[in-house]
């Protein structure tokens, strides 16, 4: 799952709405804007780290003069040495974060599901907010068919177009 920052407040009031309206949580009118910033502070933090670490992989690769097709290699491992998940690995995380701050949050005066059926409705709600990322490159490239692939130019067409969607589909 790729978490991006446009969609976080639109994600935690839709986990809270329907966590609500199933009567898994209790959650008082006058609180519900609290309990959706408790988790957007929990998916803002994630993104926080998210980018700390991609900062600390693009730092190591210039230190060491590592090449940029190797990021991926290197961010993931930097990751890993962290704890921070990735891929898939991003929703199980940010869903039991949510569990664990309905638990003990102030603003949620009771939760009445066990955490398994609480976790399964938290990560569908993860995944219908889940953005194909490969649709987004697809529909990318249709857009700088002429540019030869593989140069240089090519990339940066690429990465312009990529922008370009994320910005018409709202995500940046």
């Amino acid at each position: 799952m790729k978490l991006y920052k446009a969609k976080v407040p639109t994600i935690a009031a839709d986990v809270i709405e329907v966590l609500v309206r199933d009567g898994d949580i209790d959650v008082a009118a006058s609180d519900r804007s609290e309990a959706e910033k408790d988790l957007v502070a929990i998916m803002e933090e994630f993104l926080r780290r998210d980018n700390e670490l991609r900062d600390r992989a693009r730092d190591e690769m210039a230190a060491q003069n590592i090449p940029y097709n190797e990021f991926g290699k290197t961010w993931k491992r930097i990751a890993e040495e962290t704890g921070h998940p990735t891929n898939d690995e991003v929703e199980r995380f940010l869903t039991r974060q949510f569990i664990e701050n309905m638990l003990i949050s102030r603003f949620v005066g009771e939760v009445y599901t066990d955490d398994k059926a609480l976790f399964k409705k938290v990560m569908i709600q993860l995944r219908v907010h889940d953005v194909d990322e490969r649709q987004i490159r697809e529909e990318a490239e249709g857009k700088v068919k002429n540019v030869t692939q593989g140069t240089v130019d090519y990339e940066i067409a690429l990465q312009s177009a990529m922008r370009d969607v994320r910005k018409r589909r709202g995500l940046i």
